[in-house]
């Protein structure tokens, strides 16, 4: 019989823990773990964290302060459980600004080191907006690595490589939603999903080209776009759908090998380029705008928690 699909995907490609569950973590022992502000919110709203948090935010500075501090918290109890990377992301509300976002990674890198926990253990994520991705090329050139999210397109993709960081996380689920509205009827299994084929061309792209840019699929909808992207980089996956993979025996194929790097990367492109590209997919724009939108309603809900808990 068959390996159950989880072990075997862990000999092909580098699982993430897409939570910040902390008893997942040592369930399916991931090698990394990623975090965004809709994860720290259900990590927060745990009723042992309570007394915590409540005890963060009445010695914070201000709402700032103790969203950085929560986040960063959460972020090392993980690292004791990973031996990889922790993903801890930037506010939403920075998206579109570079100075700031610059700021509040530092800031973040500083917190952490004050917990003995390296930048080398930390991947900062940001939006990949021209901002965001401008403040991660500025990052990467002073150690801080990094992990650009909400990535819809292939123009966010070549910009995040021509900036040199570190980790893309390119959404599969939320690329299929997108169809799916439109065309109910059509078939998106498999190979036909535009998430996965989206992440295929990114990675093929990325391969072929010599950019070290680590690809990592994320946000899945079901275990077959994960199994039509076994051998990609990493790919970061719920508590749930691992729960799918490690109670699974089947075999499992390789779907995406890395090649050797056959032609130059082509000439990097300029904000109006990047701009302009992003304009012409309806999907990329919408889903971009989306999800940072649903980021700041979850922060904004975390911010209410903890307003309230500085005033209890």
């Amino acid at each position: 019989m068959a390996d159950d699909l989880l072990s075997q995907l862990k000999t092909m490609t580098t699982v993430v823990a897409d939570t910040g569950d902390l008893e997942a973590i040592r369930r399916f022992q991931p090698t990394d773990a990623t975090t965004n502000p809709s994860l720290i919110l259900q990590a927060a709203q745990q009723p042992d964290r309570r007394a915590r948090l409540a005890e963060i935010a009445r010695g914070a500075t201000d709402i700032n302060d103790a969203l950085d501090a929560v986040a960063v918290e959460i972020g090392s109890e993980i690292s004791e459980l990973v031996p990889g990377y922790v993903s801890t992301e930037v506010s939403a509300r920075l998206s579109f600004d570079t100075d700031a976002t610059l700021a509040r990674a530092r800031s973040l890198i500083e917190r952490y080191g004050r917990q003995g926990i390296g930048p080398e253990r930390i991947l900062i994520k940001v939006a990949a907006t021209w901002e965001g991705i401008e403040a991660a090329r500025v990052l990467e050139r002073e150690g801080i690595h990094t992990n650009l999210t909400l990535l819809f397109s292939f123009a966010q993709a070549r910009a995040c490589a021509d900036a040199g960081v570190t980790l893309i996380s390119p959404f599969v689920g939320r690329i299929l939603d997108w169809h799916k509205t439109r065309e109910p009827d059509a078939d998106f299994s498999g190979e036909r999903d535009p998430g996965v084929q989206s992440v295929r061309r990114i990675f093929e792209h990325f391969k072929g080209h010599g950019y070290e840019t680590v690809v990592m699929g994320a946000s899945f909808r079901n275990s077959g776009e994960i199994l039509a992207l076994a051998g990609c980089d990493r790919l970061t996956i719920s508590p749930a759908l691992l729960g799918e993979l490690a109670e699974t025996q089947a075999p499992l194929q390789r779907q995406l090998t890395p090649l050797d790097a056959e032609t130059q990367a082509p000439e990097p492109q300029d904000e109006a380029e990047f701009r302009w590209a992003l304009n012409e997919d309806a999907m990329a724009t919408e889903k971009l705008a989306e999800g940072i939108r649903k980021f700041m309603a979850d922060q904004r809900k975390l911010e209410t928690l903890l307003g309230e808990l500085r005033q209890s």
